[in-house]
């Protein structure tokens, strides 16, 4: 069995070795819709000459189940076995998302993994908010994060904004991916509702390479090439490119993404030393939402153009060295720099405006540019010991880390009017608005004890304290009030037990607590006096306190004979002065401020399983989410029909938070139809959700409807070095929308042209893609 390095030598664990027959591994394959049922172990290993001619002569042999074994820690080390995690961890192989051949890693988590969804605010693939247990990872700037993201050990999560731009995570390159619920605080800032945790390929265990293109629907075109193998003994690389030109499913949503990533690693039996660097290049064109009333073409833009181009490097120094059996080290060094271009359109909501002196606001539309402009650089250290406590075998888990970034931020705006087509076209040049320059800090020290108490009771002890500063100076010249200085920490503890009565199955029950500190971006637009364009332009710096998370979890996980896999839990996360963005002139305005709002709550349950059923393997999860206010509070909204005459709507506890389903179903089926033909189908189901600016509910646009979707993949195996493949996406060609938001249409003349006079509000809607189709040819060698 192929085996990561973090869990690549079983005299790390001598407490393991007593059991004969374990078998390690990366994964939670009782938790994870996406892993195979648990194989057989291996033989059980013979101690001496003796042994093994007793071994040969027996007939019959015990099998045991592997012990398979996470990662609970940002850091690569020893892991911890799955049946010590009081967690309902979900693990993906790269190989699972190869096998579905998804265009983007967003796809393959909203078709597969339970409690996961998307919302297309954009009008880009690469581009959708991911929502886990309803808090949210999103590349959009102002989008309250609410989870954490790290590849290979290095937290992606943008230091300006603490977004996540998943075009710039390397999907060739990836070997396991783990999502972990909760609020674990050894991951760090922004676990609320989970982080996910992102490993890479090496040349030892991904040896040869491969060439794939593959083309079809929309003008999709894309080629990749993957490298992998060693230098002698103890070295081995792994290089991989991709390049994907995509002129999109409707009118202005194109992207051309260019991503590399590459490894060189050195290994002996105590020590592994790996040098990782990638980047990307990738221009991404947006539509927008768009009014009901446009839904006659889906495919046509709001407004136009809206561009992100972000570009990216980065490279990590990380190692671990066993120092004996039961002792450790690991740690990792990085530098990362990013940088975003955005250009939007937008229409002028001061269109009609008179002034003190009686002058009318003739300007149609403005073109906003904003440039974001970051270095980060950190590093880890982390100790792992496996000892006995009081004759109990523990292990124990000591780390800290630092990570600093220095950002700045300039944004332009420009006037402009409207073509026939809803172009924007400048008048004049843009003038620069702001200008700032941000410094963050983030330190931690964290630890994580796991004591078994018994074979069959375990007990985790963790927590981690946490300081955060953020340094906001303008760097105009003037707006000297965007000058500010802010600290944030915490200590943040967690507590588990599990109980594993028979190795069929672990229950098990989990408290633990996270902290998000307020963004920049957040702190320099918090003045409802000021209320300011995002993510456009900074007025002021007021003070906004910490999202303190607490999580209980409780849960099981087991498997009924050797083909047949199931997981069930249940929880609630409550925030504490959770923040949102609130509109100053409707949802669908991004003009507004950022506040603390009180308290909001997500509670709900998982149910999971797998099996094999002969050539056919069936997985499939429900999930359920109730997501919901739980303080008052008021916020502007006029295009809300329940608004008052201020256009104010009052927020209720029990109000639910728009763009979060309650329901999720999710089956995937695959069919081996012969040793080279395999036949896949996904069917997705989603429930309806509220539209932004309907917090208190009571909208008379009501709910943007659920929907299902059936994708359809096939693979043919030609020969050993070639595949075919070909997908469907959205089989039955289902007009559907993922996310929405209230707001006014200043495009109610003739052919939907300006009519800035008389604007309408509307529930504004993000379309969902129609059918498509593509094939691809991938040849392997070794």
């Amino acid at each position: 069995m192929s085996m990561p390095s973090h869990a690549r030598r079983v005299k790390r664990l001598p407490r393991l070795r007593k059991r004969a027959g374990i078998t390690l591994g990366f994964g939670s394959a009782l938790a994870s819709l996406s892993v195979t049922a648990w194989a057989q172990a291996a033989p059980p290993v013979a101690a001496s000459a003796a042994d093994a001619a007793s071994a040969a002569s027996t007939t019959t042999v015990t099998k045991l189940a592997p012990i398979v074994v996470v990662g609970t820690t940002p850091l690569l080390g020893i892991g911890t076995p799955l049946t010590l995690v009081p967690a309902n961890v979900q693990t993906v192989r790269g190989q699972d998302i190869d096998r579905q051949h998804r265009h983007t890693l967003t796809e393959y988590f909203e078709r597969n993994l339970p409690s996961v969804d998307i919302n297309d605010a954009q009008g880009n693939p690469y581009q959708v908010n991911v929502n886990y247990r309803g808090f949210t990872a999103s590349p959009v700037l102002g989008t309250p994060q609410g989870l954490s993201v790290f590849l290979d050990g290095v937290r992606v999560n943008e230091p300006f904004g603490d977004v996540v731009n998943w075009d710039l995570l390397p999907q060739q390159a990836i070997d396991t991916i783990q999502l972990i619920p909760g609020s674990n605080p050894t991951y760090g800032l922004n676990t609320l509702g989970g982080a996910l945790v992102i490993t890479t390929k090496n040349g030892k265990t991904s040896p040869g390479g491969e060439a794939e293109v593959a083309l079809g629907s929309w003008g999709r075109k894309t080629a990749q090439i993957e490298q992998g193998g060693t230098i002698g003994q103890n070295l081995d690389y792994y290089v991989t490119g991709t390049a994907t030109n995509d002129n999109g499913w409707a009118q202005e949503n194109a992207s051309r993404v260019r991503q590399g990533f590459g490894k060189l690693r050195y290994s002996d039996a105590d020590t592994t030393l790996s040098l990782s660097a990638g980047g990307a290049d990738n221009d991404l064109y947006g539509t927008q939402t768009i009014p009901k009333s446009f839904l006659d073409n889906r495919k046509q833009p709001y407004t136009y153009p809206d561009l992100n181009q972000n570009s990216a490097a980065y490279v990590t120094l990380s190692g671990d060295h066993s120092i004996n059996d039961n002792v450790e080290l690991s740690g990792n060094a990085y530098f990362r720099h990013f940088r975003n271009r955005n250009v939007s359109s937008n229409t002028n909501p001061d269109f009609g405006a008179v002034d003190d002196d009686g002058n009318i606001d003739t300007t149609q539309a403005t073109n906003e540019q904003s440039v974001v402009s970051t270095d980060s650089y950190g590093a880890s250290l982390q100790l792992t010991l496996l000892s006995k406590l009081a004759g109990m075998q523990n292990q124990f888990v000591a780390g800290m880390s630092a990570d600093i970034a220095n950002s700045s931020y300039t944004q332009s705006s420009q006037d402009a009017y409207f073509t026939a087509s809803r172009a924007t076209v400048g008048i004049g040049g843009f003038e620069q608005e702001t200008a700032a320059n941000t410094h963050n800090a983030s330190y931690g020290i964290y630890f994580q004890n796991t004591l078994s108490l018994t074979q069959q009771w375990s007990i985790m002890l963790a927590g981690r304290y946490n300081w955060a500063s953020a340094n906001i100076g303008d760097a105009s010249g003037t707006q000297p009030q965007l000058d500010g200085h802010h600290t944030f920490s915490r200590f943040n503890p967690a507590v588990g037990i599990n109980w594993n009565p028979s190795p069929a199955l672990t229950a098990y029950a989990t408290y633990n607590e996270g902290m998000r500190s307020p963004t920049a971006i957040e702190l320099a637009c918090a003045n409802p006096a000021a209320p300011c364009s995002l993510p456009n332009d900074f007025v002021s710096d007021p003070d906004l306190q910490p999202v303190i998370s607490k999580t209980f979890e409780i849960g099981a996980r087991g498997r009924i004979g050797v083909s047949t896999t199931w997981s069930a839990a249940a929880y609630s996360t409550t925030l504490e002065n959770d923040i949102q963005f609130i509109s100053s002139n409707g949802a669908a305005s991004n003009q507004g401020y950022f506040q603390n709002v009180g308290r909001t709550r997500r509670q709900g349950f998982e149910l999971s399983g797998r099996s094999q059923l002969g050539p056919l393997a069936l997985t499939a999860s429900y999930s359920y989410v109730d997501a919901t206010y739980r303080s008052s509070w008021t916020e502007s909204s006029p295009s809300n029909s329940s608004a008052d005459a201020n256009g104010n709507i009052t927020v209720k506890s029990g109000d639910h938070i728009p763009g979060i389903p309650a329901n999720m179903v999710k089956l995937r089926l695959d069919y081996a139809a012969t040793p080279k033909w395999n036949i896949g189908t996904n069917l997705t189901w989603r429930g309806s959700i509220y539209a932004q600016g309907d917090e208190n509910n009571q909208d008379v646009n009501g709910k943007i409807s659920g929907y299902l979707l059936i994708d359809l993949d096939t693979t043919w195996q030609v020969t050993k070095q070639l595949q075919l493949w070909a997908n469907i996406t959205n089989l039955l060609d289902k007009r559907y929308a993922t996310f929405g938001a209230l707001g006014e249409n200043f495009f109610n003349g003739p052919n939907h042209t300006f009519d800035g006079a008389n604007p309408t509000n509307e529930q504004f809607v993000g379309p969902g893609a129609p059918r498509g189709f593509w094939v691809g040819l991938r040849y392997a060698w070794h």
